[in-house]
Order: structure tokens, then sequence, then C-alpha cells
């Protein structure tokens, strides 16, 4: 049951990428981006070849990005300069990429080998944890990274740029009078969305020694409830009295703020934790995704009111 408990977290802990990136798309820049279901495997498919050929498994995580980020640009500037309507641009890139990850990775599956080291095998880690077993190495870095993750993006909205960025989402016009052009940030937020995306498959990819062409099926879907989840949840609980003496503790009071960023990762956390009660229930395994659109249904019924304004509130 502890093993559960631990492996259920790391991947709650390793797909709040996932989550920050449709945040951003979803609740900031009111971006419907189905790029995302390509971009996930696109992520893996580079990892696994560039694995295979010995690249270090720290330098693939940032390669993964970047080609992230240009999957991510090329739907923006469909959207943006070609002026193709944003849901059919994801659309576009999320059929392309599928082609796209196929000629990568050479075929619809591309396993990687025991003997090939990943950031969880690396000598680098193996120098720091060598000690723990692979289980802890993987809770520390998936921890590790998602919390940075979620510190860089709170810096980043942080600035100027970043409030341009949020500014975008609300009030387009406002950002047009500061002599910004909210295209190229919508653009800008695209690519940061894809790049995270991009680099949760890669490390997925990693922990999971293996890719799959279908392994980006849903993720957008995920990605949607875990942001109502964490969200309708921080909501109720920043109410509490609990939450005011938590709050009291600098650490936690960091971390919590600002609140979008902590809710979603929270909502990762969560949702894979539903998905394997549902799995331990005794509902087969070859119904995940079906677990995942019920689950996400429940939630938009439980919040009393549509997922949109949820995410946008």
């Amino acid at each position: 049951m502890a093993d559960l408990f631990v492996s259920t977290l790391i991947q709650g802990l390793i797909y709040a990428l996932v989550s920050f990136g449709v945040y951003i798309t979803y609740s900031i820049l009111d971006f419907p981006d189905l790029g995302v279901d390509g971009t996930f495997p696109l992520g893996a498919a580079v990892t696994a070849l560039l694995l295979i050929k010995g690249v270090d498994p720290w330098l693939t995580l940032v390669i993964s990005l970047l080609v992230g980020a240009l999957a991510g640009l090329f739907t923006g500037v469909v959207h943006v300069r070609l002026k193709v309507r944003d849901l059919l641009a994801g659309i576009i890139t999320m059929t392309a990429l599928f082609s796209v990850n196929l000629l990568i990775a050479g075929g619809a599956n591309l396993p990687v080998e025991r003997a090939v080291d990943t950031i969880f095998t690396s000598p680098l880690t193996m120098a720091l944890f060598g000690d723990l077993s692979l289980t802890a190495r993987k809770l520390i870095l998936s921890l590790v990274l998602a919390v940075v993750i979620k510190l860089l993006l709170d810096l980043y909205f942080r600035t100027k740029s970043g409030l341009l960025l949020r500014a975008t989402g609300d009030n387009g016009t406002l950002v047009t009078t500061l002599a910004q052009n909210k295209g190229n940030m919508k653009i800008l937020g695209v690519v940061i969305s894809n790049a995270l995306v991009a680099l949760c498959g890669a490390v997925v990819c990693q922990e999971q020694r293996s890719y799959s062409a279908v392994m980006g099926i849903g993720q957008v879907v995920f990605g949607l409830a875990t942001v109502i989840i964490g969200i309708s949840l921080i909501r109720f609980f920043t109410r509490s009295k609990a939450a005011q003496a938590l709050g009291k503790v600098p650490v936690l009071r960091f971390l919590a703020s600002p609140k979008g960023t902590m809710a979603v990762l929270l909502g990762s956390v969560i949702y894979k934790f539903c998905v394997q009660i549902a799995i331990s229930a005794g509902l087969p395994a070859n119904m995940l995704k079906f677990i995942t659109a019920a689950l996400f249904l429940v939630v938009l019924v439980i919040a009393g009111r549509r997922g949109e304004e949820i995410i946008h509130a």
C-alpha cells in the first residue's frame, strides 16, 4: 500500500508539469490549445531517441523543452499571424505532430533499455542519492522538478512580461493601450505552455522507459480537470481556520503564493490519487481514459457551474 501511495504521488508531481502548461493557456490566456495532446508525446519521442543515442539524460530534458516550445510557436503563429481560430490551430498542430512523432521515434513505440541511464540513474543523481532506492530517487527528483517549475512560473508572473501575459487573457485592450502587441504575448504564452508539456513528456518517458504514440491522448482533459479541482479546493481551503494557521508558516506561505500555481500542483496530485482509487476499487486498467473522462464530468457537476467559469474566475 505504501509503494502504491508513493508511486501515485510521483505520477501526480510529474504530470503537474502538464497542468502548469494547461493553466497558462486555458486559465490565463483563454486559449483552448488541443495541441497539448501532440506536444506531450513529442517530448517523449525526442527523449527516447536521444537516450538511445547516448545523450545525457539531463540534456534531453532541455532539448525536449525547446522542441515543445517550437511546437507551441507553430500553434501561436498559425493562430495569430495566419488568423486561424485558436481551437483549429491546436487541432492542426496535434494532427501534424502525430506524424512527426512517428517519424522521430521510427514507429508507434520506442522502448528505452534498462542499461541506458535516465535522470533517475544518472551519475549526478547517483552521486547525490545513490544510497536511496529507485522509488525514493524518483520521488525526490519529481518533487524538486515540480516545485522548481512552480517557483520559476511564480517569479515570471511577477515580471513585466508575466504581468502583460496575464493581462492579455483578462483585458487585451489594456495591453494594446500599453503599446504592447497582444498577439506576441499570446504566442509567448502558448510557447511556454507547450514547452512545459513537452518537458513532462520527457520526464514520463524516462520514468517509464518508453515512448508510445498514443500516450498524449487525454492530456488536455487531465490538465483541465486538475486546474478545476485545484482552484475549487484552494478556494474552499483558504476560507478555513486551518489555512489561516498554516499561512503563518513562512515556507508554506511562500510556496502557496500565488495560489494559482499551487492549486494546479495540488490538483494534479489529487486527480492521480482519484484515478488510482478507482483502479484499486476493481475497475480495469484499460478503462483508464473512461475513468479520466468520468472523473472530469464529476468534477464539473460538483463544482456546480461550467468549467470555463471556474477556470477564468
